[in-house]
């Protein structure tokens, strides 16, 4: 019976082959909102060392004539493909994983990574970035890799196309928590970020600061942590920040290090 209720479930999904779309977002038999939402306050999905999920993970599976084997492990995966997106008809219902669908959340779906696995996707025509949960299976359409969330395909301005060229690659959590490096990734080019600062937080005490100060200490890697007192208004706050940074690739790591001690949102800074 649970074999039987695996591939029914994989067959609805095959509903999700071709996504995407504009004006209301619709192609075929999907579609976004009613009006298009904001989604630049959602994150990125944080990779972290999860089980693999009690379903969606056979070692094989049938759809639309073809067989599909499932990945032992998403290490060193990584393709070029395009993308499409699935949105409102299947938002509330029950990923392949037996999570629930929400189209505002950075999620996807492939045909044969584990599940969950977390991955680094970059639109090939902008070069924006996303990283997303995959807990789905699809698409079935020939021709794509990856089925991104509403959003993830909103953040990767890549709605109103439908589809886009992308590059997908498999994030190691263990990894990413040490060093927010993406598995097997290519050299990403540095940007120069020469006397910009990471801020961690601005705070109306001054003791407040030095005990954030203190904190990050263990974090730092060699690097300075100041307090830069600022007016705005009539409030005096002290901005915590960290630095002084030489590249791009420093400032994701310190972001990453950052955010799993607890400071998820510091942001660069140029102090001039």
């Amino acid at each position: 019976m649970r074999a039987i209720v695996v591939v029914l479930t994989l067959i609805w999904l095959a509903g999700c082959s071709s996504k995407g779309g504009n004006g209301r977002y619709s192609v075929e038999n999907d579609y976004g909102p009613d009006q298009p939402v904001d989604v630049s306050h959602v994150k990125d999905a944080v990779p972290r060392v999860e089980p693999k999920s009690r379903g969606g993970n056979p070692a094989s599976y049938h759809v639309l004539g073809k067989t599909y084997y499932v990945k032992a492990s998403a290490s060193g995966y990584q393709e070029q493909g395009h993308a499409s997106w699935y949105g409102k008809k299947f938002h509330g219902h029950k990923t392949s994983n037996g999570e629930v669908y929400d189209m505002y959340k950075m999620t996807a779906a492939h045909k044969t990574l584990p599940l969950p696995t977390y991955v680094r996707v970059t639109n090939q025509g902008n070069g924006r970035q996303v990283v997303v949960r995959v807990n789905d299976r699809g698409p079935f359409h020939p021709g794509r890799i990856i089925d991104l969330s509403y959003a993830a395909a909103s953040k990767l301005g890549m709605l109103g196309a439908g589809t886009a060229r992308v590059k997908v690659e498999a994030i190691d959590p263990r990894s990413w928590q040490k060093t927010s490096q993406v598995l097997a990734a290519a050299e990403v080019p540095v940007r120069d970020v020469s006397g910009q600062y990471l801020q961690v937080g601005a705070y109306a005490s001054r003791r407040s600061a030095e005990q954030v100060q203190e904190k990050l200490q263990g974090v730092a890697e060699g690097l300075s942590v100041v307090i830069r007192p600022v007016l705005r208004g009539s409030q005096k706050l002290h901005r915590v920040q960290l630095g002084p940074l030489a590249s791009d690739q420093q400032v994701r790591r310190m972001q990453s290090r950052l955010g799993a001690a607890g400071f998820p949102e510091a942001r660069l800074v140029d102090l001039h």
